[in-house]
């Protein structure tokens, strides 16, 4: 069975008058947590788009770039977007239902973050109330600042991502220690991690993301590193 027929099924199961966002009350055991973090972050984006004001052909892209969507299963993501949009629970309430399923410090919510931060960007600008709304979501959620500033630094279009943010160092962290920060994302972004703690094969476009900026960050940090090396010898 594929993922988009167990979330039709999770939402079919759900009674009448009963908000999108009583699924993840029935959705707590690890197995099933790929489908609820897939309608997490499509609940969720479809609030955002809201509070966008507008939801682009790019947006929709965007979901079908991170959960790489057949064409028979179109229907039943859009029906989940869909009942996220019309339900009258607003964000912060899915925030904190999503936050009670997966517990407090979870990586998972990072991941959530990062296909939430994919979604803002995919029609190329970041807008003020995108921004407002994914800080307010990582606030529920305890997301930790510096993870958000990476994220932000990886995602928000029309400025060149700070390598150090990206890896979560600081500028004048000793190199032996950028490369164990550099290793240590390389770990956690490997694919059998991401399932581990719920990601759905079907979102793992966002770990090959994740690891070219990662590689980026260390590979830029590491020539401009020679390079103040060979000044010094000068």
């Amino acid at each position: 069975m594929s993922i988009w027929s167990r979330i039709t099924a999770a939402v079919s199961a759900l009674t009448h008058g009963e908000s999108l966002s009583a699924v993840f009350e029935h959705l707590r055991s690890p197995p099933e947590r790929s489908v609820a973090f897939t309608i997490a972050v499509i609940a969720l984006g479809a609030k955002m788009a809201k509070a966008d004001g507008q939801v682009t052909r790019d947006e929709v892209k965007a979901f079908r770039e991170v959960f790489q969507i057949a064409k028979e299963d179109e229907a039943g993501a859009a029906r989940v977007f869909n009942l996220a949009r019309q339900d009258v629970a607003g964000y912060e309430e899915y925030a904190r239902k999503i936050k009670a399923m997966f517990g407090d410090g979870s990586d998972t919510l990072c991941d959530l973050m990062e296909g939430l931060f994919h979604i803002a960007v995919a029609d190329g600008e970041y807008h003020p109330k995108e921004d407002a709304f994914l800080a307010r979501v990582a606030e529920i959620l305890d997301l930790p600042e510096a993870k958000f500033r990476r994220l932000r630094a990886r995602f928000v279009p029309d400025a060149r991502p700070d390598p150090y943010d990206v890896l979560g160092v600081d500028h004048a962290t000793p190199l032996p220690e950028i490369r164990a920060a550099w290793r240590e994302q390389v770990r956690d972004t490997h694919p059998d991690r991401l399932l581990a703690r719920g990601l759905p094969e079907e979102a793992l476009k966002l770990a090959e993301k994740r690891m070219i900026a990662i590689n980026d960050a260390w590979e830029e940090i590491q020539r401009e590193r020679a390079r103040a090396d060979a000044h010094r010898d000068l």
